[in-house]
């Protein structure tokens, strides 16, 4: 079964952290250079890297900040010279340039940084004691302007499904911002809701039945309204965890395409895989490739059509 190709394409842009691609623009003038982002995310997209302290004109090397305070509305401030006050500069920049920021299909943030942290960053209370966590400044602002975009840090995409999720949702991403810049229609809208049903399944049954009851709404509305809201609520879906059981209700759901196709041996083959899979004893990819060789053999267009058995390049395959 061919699958369509078009989807993952290699003109993607993803921000990203400048110290992840071994800009020496950390406060020690070192870098963080992340082998995996760099050697096999590099070869499919390009980066747009930024380096908030470097921005504001900390310069390399300077003076470590920290934040501190209220973790909702935290102070920037020297490490070791609190008069070190840049909260106002970081949160300018951040603001101004997280609004700039348009055709990224996703986004690297550096994990811990009191800018770019996305999470678990340590706010210090100012008379001591227990750090409370927040976000970097940056990261916020970001996250603020683009509610949407697919955001994580280096570190957890060292996680196998954190990262298979974070190219799920960039590629995506990625779809819809194509759909759009070729003109969002209701066709369109159903079309690009049908092609995602499995995908969708995986992450919960209720997400498509909320998405397609949001598609049948759309008619008769201004559609891009109608779109946006679509767009919001299927991407939060994805940020939801596709479990291993939901993965085998999909693989069951497709399996039923094949049943008048398959002979008792292989359908037998099929569900000793799928259990497999379920006691992780295999990984995704596996009942996947299995699949999609019927498929080849007993083709099926909608099956064809489905981001679910291909949904980003296989030289990214982590399933």
């Amino acid at each position: 079964m061919e699958m369509n190709r078009s989807d993952h394409p290699r003109s993607l842009t993803l921000g990203i952290s400048s110290c992840l691609l071994g800009e020496e623009v950390r406060f020690d003038g070192n870098h963080k250079r992340d082998a995996w982002i760099v050697g096999t995310l590099g070869r499919w997209f390009e980066f747009h890297p930024v380096c908030p302290e470097m921005a504001i004109g900390l310069g390399v090397p300077r003076p470590p900040i920290r934040l501190q305070g209220d973790p909702a509305s935290p102070q920037v401030v020297g490490v070791r010279d609190e008069t070190l006050d840049v909260t106002e500069e970081l949160e300018a920049y951040s603001r101004e340039t997280a609004a700039g920021l348009e055709g990224l299909s996703g986004y690297i943030l550096k994990a811990k940084s009191p800018s770019c942290g996305m999470e678990r960053v340590k706010v210090y209370r100012p008379g001591g004691g227990q750090p409370r966590m927040g976000q970097g400044v940056f990261a916020r602002a970001l996250m603020e302007a683009h509610p949407d975009l697919p955001v994580e840090e280096e570190g957890r995409l060292g996680d196998p499904d954190l990262r298979d999720n974070f190219l799920e949702r960039i590629f995506a991403h990625h779809r819809w911002q194509t759909l759009q810049a070729e003109g969002l229609t209701p066709a369109r809208l159903q079309d690009f809701h049908r092609r995602h049903k499995l995908t969708l399944m995986a992450h919960g049954q209720e997400h498509y039945r909320r998405l397609g009851q949001r598609v049948a709404a759309a008619t008769g509305r201004d559609i891009e309204t109608a779109g946006a809201e679509y767009f919001h609520d299927f991407m939060g879906a994805l940020r939801h965890k596709a479990t291993r059981r939901r993965h085998v209700n999909v693989l069951q759901h497709i399996m039923g395409y094949l049943k008048r196709e398959l002979e008792p041996g292989d359908k037998a083959e099929l569900l000793e895989v799928f259990e497999q899979f379920r006691q992780e004893l295999v990984p995704l990819s596996v009942p996947l490739t299995l699949l999609k060789h019927h498929f080849r053999h007993h083709p099926s267009d909608y099956m064809a059509d489905q981001v679910y058995l291909d949904p980003y390049p296989a030289e990214l395959m982590l399933r």
